[in-house]
């Protein structure tokens, strides 16, 4: 593993830990089942593979970036939303946790082409 790869699924680990306290104080009682539900969400952004391989991995990059899952938190914050709060922070705990685990932002070769690749060698398949 590359020292970027690993950079990078510390960071996705350090995100998770942060971004599932944060949705814990401020999701307004939510039923323990919502929450896999809450988690699990981006991934239906998978969908979009239904219209092809460049599309697909469009929008599912779209709701893979840490950028999404801390926009809506922040919009929570700005209007006074802790429901808001904890569905950006759900999506953040998401997206931290497919990092942690090598699963990245996709590539237009399928499903399965990623930037955190890793070849069966060992070694990153930069491209």
């Amino acid at each position: 593993m590359t020292s970027a790869i690993a950079w990078q699924r510390a960071e996705g680990i350090a995100m998770f830990v942060a971004a599932i306290p944060l949705a814990a104080m401020t999701q307004p009682g939510w039923p323990l089942w919502v929450w896999p539900l809450a988690l699990l969400a981006p991934d239906l952004s998978m969908t979009g593979y239904l219209a092809g391989p460049r599309i697909g991995a469009m929008i599912y990059n779209l709701f893979h970036l840490y950028a999404g899952g801390m926009g809506l938190a922040l919009a929570g914050l700005l209007l006074g939303q802790p429901a808001v709060i904890a569905a950006g922070a759900f999506w953040l705990a998401h997206v931290g946790a497919d990092r942690a685990l090598g699963i990245g932002l996709k590539g237009t070769g399928g499903f399965y082409d990623h930037h955190l690749r890793v070849s069966r060698t060992g070694k990153s398949e930069d491209r």
